[in-house]
């Protein structure tokens, strides 16, 4: 039997916007772009015979699965155990301020696999995802082409499982709003990745952006995946 999975990252959000960390906070919603990027991907994954949704139950996920439901007989499932990584005291705050004044914050996002106590470490959130993605493909219902909905952490963490990557390496994977990565898993076989961070518009395609836009440190890079 061979189930392909679908991890997509929801759209873009207020807080994605204002370089804040939502973390899981309730009530971080989808921007007018977000709703266009979810809308987009959904339209560009009506080809595949997705067999479940599976969400994060916080609101910038569950908007985005109800975008991909759109046209499908399928009932939107929350799963907490897929919500955003627990950022603590830092959940809330400004990632730009935080690189500025924030060793411990610069120290974390450098290496996740250590970190205040308050704080989930990618080796416990990728503990977390993975048994939420296997306690789902158990269930006879869930069928061979579940749709996960989450974020970006969460994605890398499992992408990082997937293909044997150590969890701490996971951070520099690119995970884009509304994108989509896809592994197959079949029994016997070692998991193949399919795709990585999909998107039907991709941003990079825009000339404009491309003459304009300056060079990013790692940090700004690595900071503006987490939501």
């Amino acid at each position: 039997m061979k189930h392909t999975l679908f991890l997509i990252r929801h759209g873009q959000t207020t807080w994605n916007v204002a370089h804040r960390l939502p973390g899981q906070l309730p009530g971080n919603e989808l921007t007018d772009t977000g709703r266009e990027q979810a809308k987009h991907l959904a339209q560009a994954l009506t080809v595949l015979p997705l067999s479940a949704i599976i969400s994060s139950p916080l609101e910038r996920a569950v908007e985005t699965a109800r975008s991909l439901a759109q046209g499908r007989a399928l009932t939107i499932h929350l799963e907490p155990d897929l919500m955003d990584i627990q950022l603590g005291h830092w959940t809330g705050q400004d990632r730009d301020e935080l690189f500025q004044r924030d060793p411990l914050w610069k120290a974390f996002v450098r290496n996740p696999l250590v970190g205040p106590e308050d704080v989930e470490t990618f080796p416990a959130l990728q503990q977390r995802a993975i048994r939420a993605v296997e306690r789902w493909l158990k269930q006879t219902s869930t069928g061979l082409c579940p749709a996960f909905v989450t974020h970006a952490d969460v994605i890398k963490v499992l992408l990082a499982h997937y293909s044997g990557l150590e969890a701490g390496r996971a951070r520099s994977l690119m995970i884009e709003n509304a994108s989509v990565s896809v592994v197959e898993l079949e029994a016997d076989h070692r998991p193949r990745i399919l795709a990585v961070d999909w998107e039907p518009y991709p941003g990079w395609l825009q000339p404009s952006t491309l003459a304009t836009e300056q060079p990013r440190s790692e940090e700004q890079v690595v900071g503006e995946q987490y939501g």
